[in-house]
């Protein structure tokens, strides 16, 4: 077992119009329309060089508002206690968020976003590139959540969530 304690710096901070986690949107598939930027903070400015040729980019943060780590988690999708780390909840023994977002444009240190299904202030770890090439697989299994609708899916997801 590793017993060393592991620190990271964040890069910068991730706005959003999301102020309360029961009404913001659960996961970025169904927070499209949602927009948000990232403000990286200047000592990492150089490190966006080149970013702007993506049109979507990882965003891995820390869930900053995250409630008590439980490992059986009652899934927004369903009703039933699932593996922490069968589902995508916050609530984590390490709580470390990541979101895919369209990356709209970038100005200086501001990346303008679609798709933001996190908090604003939310601290911002680190942003990798979503390349179809090195990430897009052909998904036959997705666990417990084939077998949740896609209606069923898009009403949960959405919360209290008002555009």
């Amino acid at each position: 077992m590793i017993d060393k304690q592991i620190i990271y710096k964040p890069i910068g901070i991730i706005h959003s119009e999301h102020t309360m986690a029961e009404k913001t949107p659960i996961q970025p598939v169904y927070a499209r329309g949602c927009k948000g930027h990232v403000i990286v903070l200047e000592e990492f400015k150089a490190g966006l060089s080149d970013l702007d040729g993506f049109s979507h980019i990882y965003l891995i943060y820390h869930f900053n508002q995250a409630p008590p780590v439980k490992l059986l988690v009652k899934p927004f999708l369903q009703d039933v206690e699932r593996g922490i780390f069968s589902i995508r909840a916050p609530g984590r023994p390490n709580s470390i968020g990541l979101s895919v977002v369209e990356l709209i444009r970038i100005e200086d240190n501001i990346l303008y976003i679609d798709g933001v299904d996190i908090l604003d202030g939310t601290p911002l770890l680190d942003i990798k590139p979503y390349t179809a090439k090195f990430d897009l697989h052909d998904i036959r299994k997705n666990g417990w959540q084939d077998e949740v609708d896609e209606p069923t899916a898009q009403k949960r997801s959405k919360r209290g969530y008002r555009s």
